[in-house]
């Protein structure tokens, strides 16, 4: 079985350390402190981050979010770097490599890409395609709130429908590209889009759902 959440995993905690806990990222109004309090509450308060899809409960999630943002940072890259607990979900390795493998990858490009001179990664092939298994099987929900249809394809043809509808806007670039886009970082990902350019100023504007 492949190891790639772990590896994410590790790669997100070096940089957060490297980064320090003011640096900026690319999710909105948060900075490095945040995004790493957001990671830990996910694996170490499964009670809470029910919040995060659940309108009830998210005030819960918030209020224990802030309440982890509050130690010391460098207790949370520890954590994130120790892996989840024994009675987290995502101690079980299925789990966690289907569930973190792109929320790592994205959160580590999510403070990589938040700084001026940021240059893109080479990925391995197998990991491309790992990325992309993962982005055909949500991209429909991803796209859902897409205001026109949307197509996201890789450069050898490969695609996945995202969202049904006309005009028809195609996203062309590698995985690793495609799950920035389709995660609400259009700004930072390098894809090509084609299209009618109305349709494309829409999907530019639309916040998918994200992590």
């Amino acid at each position: 079985m492949s190891t790639f959440a772990k590896r994410e995993r590790l790669l997100l905690a070096d940089l957060l350390e490297t980064a320090g806990p003011d640096a900026p990222t690319l999710c909105e109004g948060w900075r490095t402190r945040d995004l790493a309090a957001h990671v830990v509450v996910r694996e170490h308060r499964p009670d809470a981050i029910g919040g995060a899809m659940i309108k009830p409960l998210a005030s819960r999630l918030d209020r224990v979010t802030r309440e982890y943002a509050a130690k010391p940072y460098e207790e949370l890259v520890r954590l994130l770097r120790s892996g989840p607990p024994r009675y987290s979900p995502f101690a079980l390795k299925q789990l966690d490599e289907v569930a973190n493998t792109v929320e790592f990858y994205v959160h580590t490009e999510d403070v990589r890409r938040a700084q001026p001179q940021w240059t893109p990664r080479e990925l391995d092939p197998v990991f491309q395609d790992t990325l992309w298994s993962r982005l055909e099987r949500t991209a429909r929900m991803l796209g859902r709130g897409v205001p026109a249809g949307l197509v996201l394809r890789r450069p050898d043809g490969q695609t996945a429908v995202a969202h049904r509808g006309t005009p028809v806007v195609t996203v062309t670039g590698e995985p690793s590209e495609l799950l920035m886009f389709a995660f609400g970082r259009q700004s930072a990902a390098k894809v090509e889009l084609d299209g009618d350019e109305a349709a494309i100023a829409r999907v530019h504007e639309t916040k998918q759902l994200g992590l």
